[in-house]
């Protein structure tokens, strides 16, 4: 399957996740995206810092996310939980679950309709779906 087959079926056909990027996890390029939802250069790198950063909780970059917010598409959501390989962030009753395997980051973007349950578990599972295929 290629990675926009992922974006289209896996993460948009969903009907849970309505805007989908993957990008590598190196942060050089990105795989994948739903046309229009083009997640910056700057984006990706603060993305990636706070992924790899040790203490999610109380390092520099996760203490900035929490009280700066987290950047995708221009946007800016309130970070809600940072942990391990996953973001997450509300923009009034919008979000996106951000979920980082081995290769890649999934960034999915949910509407104001959405329970956030279920926009999590679908990207949460294609990141495990992947993971587990050494992506």
């Amino acid at each position: 399957m290629s990675w926009q087959a992922y974006v289209d079926s896996s993460l948009v056909g969903s009907g849970h996740i309505d805007k989908a990027a993957i990008v590598s996890a190196a942060g050089d390029s990105t795989w994948a995206a739903t046309p229009g939802f083009s997640v910056g250069a700057d984006e990706i790198k603060n993305i990636i810092a706070l992924l790899n950063e040790s203490d999610k909780v109380q390092g520099a970059t996760a203490v900035k996310a929490f009280s700066e917010g987290i950047h995708v598409t221009g946007e800016r959501y309130v970070a809600t939980r940072i942990e391990d390989n996953h973001i997450y962030g509300r923009h009034g009753k919008t979000g996106i679950v951000i979920r980082k395997t081995k290769q890649a980051i999934l960034i999915g973007h949910y509407g104001e309709n959405v329970q956030v349950g279920n926009a999590t578990q679908t990207v949460e599972a294609l990141g495990d779906y992947l993971t587990n295929l050494g992506y």
